[in-house]
């Protein structure tokens, strides 16, 4: 197997309305999301990244294809480098955290879940 690849490479989070969503996002994050050109009848708007530096990333993605669900996959989002500070902002960026800062082990770090403003229910992973 190559190590220098990640399992993952792209994830996307079904939005109903991504205006909202991106909005959440950035605000929770302290990000600024990209508008994407999508396929006709998509909206999307991707995370900050850096192409070909072997980090995963992804999008926010409006269409018939993408239906926010909390019983969806689950993909944690990074909280580094302080996992509450990230769970302080969900709340009033109009999310409801669900399960709070939870450690895992002390090598792995903590845990937490919260809902997004358009019904899906992601993870967050931080050291600390």
């Amino acid at each position: 197997m190559d190590t220098t690849t990640n399992s993952i490479n792209w994830f996307e989070i079904p939005v109903k309305d991504i205006a909202r969503a991106k909005k959440f996002y950035e605000a929770i994050f302290d990000i600024k999301l990209a508008d994407m050109q999508a396929m006709p009848g998509m909206k999307m708007a991707g995370f900050p990244y850096e192409y070909g530096n072997g980090k995963v990333t992804g999008a926010i993605v409006e269409g018939d294809m993408h239906k926010p669900s909390m019983d969806g996959i689950t993909i944690y989002m990074n909280a580094d480098p302080d996992i509450q500070t990230v769970i302080d902002r969900i709340e009033k960026a109009g999310g409801r955290v669900v399960m709070p800062r939870t450690q895992i082990t002390p090598e792995y770090g903590y845990m937490a879940f919260f809902m997004d403003t358009e019904g899906n229910k992601l993870g967050l992973h931080a050291r600390n």
